[in-house]
Formats: C-alpha cells, sequence, structure tokens
C-alpha cells in the first residue's frame, strides 16, 4: 500500500538522519511516542453518525526530531486511529441517522514531515509550534451479513498539519503535550452519509501527551 511505503521510506531516511548528524553541541535529537485523541472535527456529523454520537476516538503514534540552530527543528511522525462504528442512512442534512445494524471499520494513519520553531530553548518549560506536510492513508471496511462489502476500500490523500506544543524537562526522559490540526482535502463527500452533509476533509484536532527520549 502507497501510504505503508512512504512511511517506511520516510521513519528509514529519519533513522539515517539521525545516524548520519554531528555531535550533541551541533544539535540535539528527540524521539517522541505520543498517545491521546483524534477527533474528525472536519467531518464531525458523519463521524457522529457513524460513531454513535462521538467523533473520534484514542490515537497513538511517535516522531523523531531534530533540532539545530537552537531553536529551528526538522522532523517526521506518525499517528493511527481506528474506530468501529456502524453503516446508516440518512434522507437529509437535518434527519435523524438511521443506524443499519452493519459493522464499519474506519481507519486513518497520517504520516507527515515537518519543520519548526522552539521558543525558550534553554528553559525546563519549551513552548513550539510546527508546519508539516505529508499523506493521510483512510480506510473502511463494511461487514454485511459476515461478508465483507464491499470489499475494503483504502486510499492515500495530500495532508496538511498545523501543531502547538510544549516541552518540559532537560534530561535524558522528558515530557510534552501537543495540539495538532489536520487537513485532508477531498478525502470524503462522494458517496454515503458524507455526501448528504457534504462534508470532505477527514481531518480534525488532535491532542496528545508526549514522552520524549533525547539521547
Amino acid at each position: 500500500m502507497l501510504i505503508t511505503r512512504a512511511a517506511v521510506a520516510v521513519f528509514v531516511a529519519g533513522l539515517a538522519f539521525v545516524a548520519g548528524a554531528g555531535p550533541a553541541a551541533a544539535g540535539e535529537f528527540g524521539v517522541s511516542l505520543e498517545g491521546g485523541y483524534f477527533g474528525m472535527t472536519n467531518a464531525s456529523k458523519s463521524a457522529k453518525a457513524i460513531f454513535g454520537g462521538s467523533a473520534g476516538g484514542f490515537t497513538g503514534g511517535g516522531s523523531i526530531r531534530y533540532v539545530f540552530m537552537r531553536s529551528a527543528f526538522v522532523g517526521v511522525g506518525a499517528h493511527y486511529f481506528t474506530r468501529d462504528g456502524e453503516r446508516v442512512f440518512v434522507a437529509d442534512p437535518t434527519s435523524t441517522p438511521f443506524r443499519l445494524g452493519h459493522p464499519l471499520t474506519i481507519r486513518e494513519i497520517p504520516v507527515y514531515g515537518m519543520i519548526g520553531w522552539r521558543f525558550l530553548p534553554d528553559s525546563r518549560l519549551v513552548p513550539y509550534v510546527a508546519f508539516g506536510l505529508g499523506a493521510t492513508s483512510l480506510s473502511e471496511k463494511s461487514i454485511v451479513g459476515g461478508i465483507e462489502d464491499p470489499p475494503s476500500q483504502s486510499q492515500s490523500k495530500f495532508s496538511s498539519h498545523f501543531i502547538a506544543g510544549v516541552e518540559f524537562g532537560r534530561s535524558v526522559v522528558r515530557f510534552g503535550a501537543e495540539v495538532m490540526y489536520t487537513t485532508v482535502p477531498d478525502s470524503i463527500g462522494l458517496a454515503g452519509v458524507s455526501k448528504i452533509y457534504g462534508e470532505k476533509d477527514v481531518g480534525g484536532f488532535t491532542v496528545v501527551g508526549k514522552l520524549v527520549l533525547v539521547p
């Protein structure tokens, strides 16, 4: 799958970048593990209809970053989100969704590169902002009468990412929190409930806690 190959390529490139870097005086590396909540707020009506009232759920992932010039940084990251819901019928945008009882699984995997700026780099509490570009994989799997119908559908779409966060600590192990807003234009809206609601973007807000390892 395209997004899988892209994710592997980005991850390997990140590791090669880390391995080939200079001494600590020239910069700082960090590897983070992340977990929190993703809300599909750009298509909230469709998500709430499918998931039964909620527009998102748990997401996990991680990132690799390299800080240079004391404050500027580049990095790569990825998140994974999946949730089970049901297929629904909606007559019009004002109608109550009618749940059909057929399981539907939605999965999103955004993979992105980013560039950003860290404020107060010598402080124990370091705020930062970043902008990223990448690709988001979206797949749907529906089961009707015990049979996958239609066959699992997946696609990869261009995505942009706007990030703000804060990191605490100056030791090898640090902690942080991050908010990311993602847009994935024209990823839905051609059929089904998203067409009824006129929603075309499966992006939204992600809020995560971070465990950061700085070798």
